[in-house]
């Protein structure tokens, strides 16, 4: 997966995170069954602090049928402020031979994403 010069990269294998100032893009691999838009309005369902603004939405990455839902939720408190921002994330769900990635990419509402987040999102592979 591709990600804009100059983001700091962590985690390895089935969990990676990439940030850059507020901007958080997770990606977390499970062997899994592919997710259903069921399946997916339940996980939902059970978190505390999210609010749902679109999905889950039936589509294509890179020809592969995935789901996107769009939520806010607040960030994790600043280390040096403890203030909270709202994130708006994008949450792509991704399946290809018996495993799931789960992709959120986050930005503080109101800041525009979108070109370094398609840049993300269109360039996942699997191995």
């Amino acid at each position: 997966m591709k990600y804009p010069e100059g983001w700091a990269q962590s985690g390895s294998g089935s969990r990676l995170t990439f940030k850059d100032k507020n901007n958080i893009v997770r990606v977390v691999v499970l062997s899994a069954p592919p997710p259903t838009a069921t399946s997916i309005r339940s996980e939902f369902a059970s978190q505390k602090g999210v609010r749902i603004l679109s999905g889950p939405k039936a589509l294509q990455v890179h020809g592969s049928p995935a789901f996107k839902v769009v939520y806010t939720t607040a960030s994790a408190p600043n280390p040096v402020t403890g203030k909270r921002v709202t994130l708006q994330v994008d949450r792509y769900y991704l399946s290809n031979a018996g495993k799931e990635a789960i992709v959120d990419l986050g930005t503080p509402k109101g800041v525009d994403n979108v070109d370094a987040y398609r840049l993300m999102i269109e360039s996942f592979r699997w191995r």
